[in-house]
């Protein structure tokens, strides 16, 4: 009999610091049954270091959006559904998970995540293994026709860019639309996102055959809407 895979989904909302504010960490197999997760905000970055924003922005990422996302965060303390915890302690929480699930690392635009739980001295080098899963959807689901054209139909458009050129989007947000044929917005809090969007998106990529062989860097040419745009 095979051994059971795992899998470890990792999300982070960050801080206007590039470090890690709120931590999630879903272990999962196949299957999409999750067997331990983790949801902290981190001790000394949360409250410390204001939440990441965009002044110029108009969405959840600008002003008003910065204060309604303190508020829920404020109500997940007050709930118990978010802890406070030490870069220690999480450390000993991964550690823990590796050796006893021996999980393939995975996250939405892994490098990004790599990279600011570096600064925050988050320590994922024990993982054996990892992929990105922002690259695994593009190679095997965002490049179908399908894909393609349920981008169409809801209008998911990035912003033009410096020459004018409107690409398809492929975030998780539309990737998870896409599967389930409803389109939800995330919350933008780590747990849920990897929870209730990339988990089911790496449960429909596990579904397909030689999907690592697929695994395709985004390249925001090959989603231009021009080239796929045409009159019914």
């Amino acid at each position: 009999m095979a051994k059971k895979q795992y899998f470890a989904i990792l999300d982070t909302e960050t801080t206007m610091e590039n470090t890690v504010a709120d931590l999630g960490i879903i272990i999962c197999d196949r299957q999409g049954k999750i067997y331990n997760q983790m949801a902290v905000l981190i001790n000394g970055q949360y409250g410390t270091h204001e939440l990441f924003h965009d002044k110029h922005a108009n969405d959840i990422w600008g002003y008003t959006g910065l204060e309604k996302r303190k508020l829920a965060y404020t109500r997940m303390l007050d709930s118990g559904t978010r802890m406070l915890a030490s870069v220690n302690a999480i450390n000993r929480w991964i550690q823990q998970a590796i050796g006893k699930y021996n999980p393939q690392l995975t996250a939405y635009n892994l490098s990004f995540d790599l990279d600011k739980c570096v600064n925050t001295e988050i320590d994922l080098t024990g993982f054996n293994n990892s992929f990105c899963l922002w690259q695994a959807a593009v190679g095997n689901i965002c490049n179908s026709k399908q894909y393609k054209q349920f981008v169409l139909d809801n209008h998911g458009f990035n912003s033009p860019t410096g020459h004018g050129n409107m690409s398809m989007k492929t975030t998780a947000e539309m990737v998870a639309g896409f599967i389930s044929g409803e389109f939800k917005t995330e919350p933008h809090t780590a747990l849920e996102d990897a929870r209730d969007f990339e988990l089911p998106i790496l449960v429909e990529i596990l579904k397909k055959k030689k999907w690592q062989d697929k695994i395709t860097p985004y390249v925001w040419r090959d989603f231009q809407v021009k080239n796929h745009y045409s009159v019914k």
